[in-house]
Formats: structure tokens, C-alpha cells, sequence
């Protein structure tokens, strides 16, 4: 009979640890107080839409980075015309960091965005 006096190989070693996922940014609401918009841009009124007499509100989803700064936009209700300009003047939208836990975090918030008409008096 043959012996072996080696050794067990040792154990492999443990897989690495996964790559963290980007930390979803915080809904507003519940506990959490919305930030404050610190510097609101207003839209440009498109020209084909004023020539087309169009009005009406946008609804956009935004994406707040933890300085305050919008990264993301999504138009959740749409006015064609109305769309793109709306989406650019969010972009430019500066809020107060939201803080949780005394650290600051990325959040969503829902916006309007309304555009009318001045109306000759």
C-alpha cells in the first residue's frame, strides 16, 4: 500500500469581491425633504411653437448628482414642441444637496415645466 505524507493542495482562493454597483440615487419623499432649487433657468419658448400658438406643461424626471447638479433628464409627460425645451432648461437646474445622514446623496425629483403664451391685454 502506498502512502502519502504530502500535504492536502490548499484551498482555492476566495472569488474577488464583486464590483459595487452605482448606488441608485434617493426618490424624494416619505422622511426625506426636497432640496431646494437654488438657481431655476427659464425654458426658451420654441419659435415653431409660438407660430403654432402651442402651450402646455412638460413633466420631467431628473436625476440630481450629490452636488446639486441635474445629470439626467426624462420627460414623463410630453408636449412635443415643447419637449426639448424643456429638457434643456432642467438640465441647468441647481438644487441644495439633499443630505441623508449627513452625507450628501443623488436624488430624483419630478418637475413641471409650463409654457404659455403672453396674451396681448
Amino acid at each position: 500500500l502506498f502512502r502519502s505524507t504530502a500535504a492536502p493542495p490548499p484551498p482555492p482562493p476566495p472569488p474577488p469581491p464583486a464590483p459595487a454597483a452605482p448606488k441608485a440615487p434617493v426618490r424624494v419623499g416619505g422622511e426625506l425633504q426636497t432640496p431646494a432649487l437654488v438657481k431655476r433657468v427659464p425654458p426658451e419658448y420654441p419659435e415653431l411653437a409660438v407660430r403654432a400658438q402651442v402651450e402646455g406643461v412638460v413633466i420631467i424626471e431628473a436625476v440630481v448628482d450629490q452636488a446639486g447638479h441635474v445629470e439626467d433628464v426624462r420627460v414623463l409627460r410630453s408636449v412635443p414642441l415643447l419637449d426639448n425645451a424643456a429638457k434643456a432648461a432642467v438640465r441647468q437646474w441647481v438644487y441644495s444637496p439633499l443630505m441623508l445622514n449627513g452625507k450628501p446623496e443623488r436624488f430624483i425629483v419630478t418637475v413641471t415645466v409650463s409654457f404659455s403664451l403672453k396674451r396681448p391685454s
